[in-house]
């Protein structure tokens, strides 16, 4: 239960700047809010310090904009989780931008403060929230009972709470939501996606019914409305990792490179420290035609972690399928000192001789491969050429 006296709270706060947390310790500290003040750099610690045995938080202000896990990926974790769902959440932003609110809408945040703010701003949002919890409103008791029914899968009286909630708050698009993820779980795609539609029209940023759109009619086969409804959550929230490499594996099976390519370079500019992310990107580049941004990508997390020797054969690879054999050379030359048996890295190099119409090192490279596996067929063809 959470504690709703402001004075005997316990506070989270979450940012990486040590001067805002500071700031806004100072603030509580000075309305008398808050029995324990607890800070984490990020919203990785803020989540580790939430999973951690025995820990009490009653209210979380965070950033939006950190690195690592960002304020709306940490509300998503704590909107999935059943310990701290229903804490109060209050969002810092240096900016209210389309992108933020469909962010925050997607994730239920409960209200946000945009920088600078003073004290008695600070002080009268966190009223608000905890007269929210205190004095929910008749919207959101029914959309709660609908969701405690849907755990149970008792799916008809879920419904019927949901329907009350149309009925109390017609102008609002989240139980409207609400129903359609209620008949997506019946299967009843049809009517969930009515429920959806209607959603967006009462609310253009209502991010989750766009991507509920665009999978059930990717699950209906029509896949150019299902991009059209995926490109519109990836226009409106173009920071949500899964949803952009879903996009772009979506556009690369339909051979839209250059939609592709946009969406991509986005994600990586989004996430420039993930270099996990980076090396997927670049694999489904190198996979898919996109050899310039794959050699690109390569090269810089080659930069940033020179210890992933195993990536310079791909970069490599891409080198040589976007015709940069030459700068290719230099690559795989360093990498077979490394991996000398390494059959696939030897190919690339003894190809990349060839394009550059150098056919003795071409022939030289192909034959180790021939030396190590007497019937590989690609050596046999490069040798062939050199003749």
């Amino acid at each position: 239960m959470i504690n709703v006296d402001p004075s005997q709270m316990s506070f989270l706060i979450v940012d990486d700047a040590d001067n805002m947390r500071r700031s806004i310790r100072a603030m509580l500290k000075l309305i008398n809010f808050g029995r324990n003040h607890h800070e984490a750099c990020n919203g990785k610690e803020a989540w580790k310090f939430l999973n951690a045995e025995n820990t009490v938080v009653d209210f979380v202000i965070s950033d939006w904009n950190m690195p690592k896990t960002n304020g709306t990926e940490l509300l998503n974790l704590i909107r999935a989780s059943k310990k701290w769902k229903n804490i109060p959440f209050l969002m810092i932003t240096a900016e209210s931008n389309q992108s933020i609110v469909a962010e925050a809408a997607e994730n239920d945040v409960d209200a946000y403060l945009t920088k600078p703010f003073v004290t008695a701003t600070l002080e009268l949002k966190i009223k608000e929230l905890i007269n929210l919890v205190v004095n929910p409103s008749i919207l959101t008791q029914l959309l709660r009972k609908a969701e405690e029914y849907s755990e149970k899968n008792a799916l008809d009286q879920a419904i019927e709470c949901v329907l009350l909630a149309i009925k109390n708050n017609p102008r609002s698009s989240k139980p409207l939501r609400e129903l359609g993820r209620l008949y997506l779980k019946k299967n009843e795609l049809d009517k969930a996606m009515v429920c959806f539609q209607r959603a967006t029209e009462i609310n253009r940023l209502d991010l989750p019914s766009f991507q509920y759109l665009g999978q059930i009619n990717l699950k209906l086969g029509d896949t150019e409305k299902a991009l059209a409804y995926f490109s519109k959550a990836m226009e409106l929230s173009p920071r949500n990792t899964d949803r952009a490499l879903k996009l772009a594996t979506l556009l690369l099976g339909r051979q839209k490179l250059v939609e592709a390519d946009k969406i991509l370079k986005v994600m990586l500019r989004n996430n420039p420290d993930d270099l996990d992310l980076s090396c997927e990107v670049a694999d489904m580049c190198l996979e898919h035609g996109l050899y310039n941004l794959a050699s690109r990508t390569y090269r810089s997390v080659l930069t940033a972690e020179p210890d992933r020797h195993f990536l310079a054969k791909k970069l490599g690879q891409a080198l040589i399928k976007d015709g940069n054999a030459k700068d290719a050379i230099e690559i795989l030359e360093k990498s077979a000192a490394r991996f000398p048996n390494d059959i696939a890295l030897l190919l690339s190099l003894a190809q990349a001789y060839l394009d550059v119409k150098l056919p003795m090192r071409a022939d030289q490279w192909a034959s180790r491969v021939r030396r190590l596996d007497p019937k590989n067929e690609q050596a046999q063809a490069i040798i062939n050429q050199c003749s």
